[in-house]
């Protein structure tokens, strides 16, 4: 993690340096999954206390993370803490919301397909067919909404194919190159189609 210090810094010792790092060294680890981000530690005074403030980009959220105290170690660390606060909050809602399935639902759609079916067939028939065409009752089309089956990590291809199964007709996964979404579909002779968003 990459810390820039803005403000006087006071001269801290050995120990204190060692603890300091060992706090940016946790919250470096909890946030650096794509790349090394930037901290950067805002210090200053107000008559008898010292401030320290610091702010990182976590995604799509600014943590921002302030505290006082009579020495600016204690400041700077009680800083630390309350942006390793904000940054578990931030990944354990980014995780409840990525990880849920949606329960699957049957919705039926206004007009039968039977039926619509029925009156294409009728309009393109030859003109020498007079027989009226029976009118059947079709029952409505249900639509079910499918949950996820795969995880949330990129795969290949061939991890995707392997992820399919036999049993499974279709896969809708991330690609790991390029972190588009793929889907991949089994046809009736047994072959697969790629289908590239």
């Amino acid at each position: 993690m990459k810390i820039t210090f803005t403000g006087k810094q006071d001269k801290l010792t050995a120990s204190q340096e060692r603890k300091l790092a060992m706090a940016f060294a946790r919250l470096s680890k909890l946030l650096e999954r794509r790349g090394e981000k930037e901290a950067q530690v805002i210090l200053g005074t107000q008559r008898h206390l010292q401030r320290a403030e610091v702010r990182l980009n976590f995604y799509d959220n600014t943590l921002v993370g302030a505290g006082a105290a009579t020495d600016q170690f204690t400041a700077t660390m009680d800083a630390v803490e309350k942006v390793e606060k904000q940054a578990l909050k931030t990944r354990s809602k980014w995780r409840e919301t990525k990880r849920s399935t949606p329960l699957r639902q049957a919705r039926t759609t206004g007009a039968p397909v039977e039926e619509a079916q029925a009156t294409v067939a009728a309009s393109t028939a030859p003109a020498r067919n007079s027989k009226p065409a029976k009118a059947t009752k079709a029952k409505p089309v249900k639509v079910v909404r499918a949950g996820r089956r795969a995880n949330g990590k990129p795969m290949t291809v061939d991890e995707a194919m392997i992820a399919m199964e036999e049993n499974h007709d279709y896969l809708v996964y991330r690609d790991a190159e390029t972190d588009k979404t793929h889907v991949l579909i089994r046809r009736r002779d047994g072959g697969v189609d790629l289908v590239e968003a």
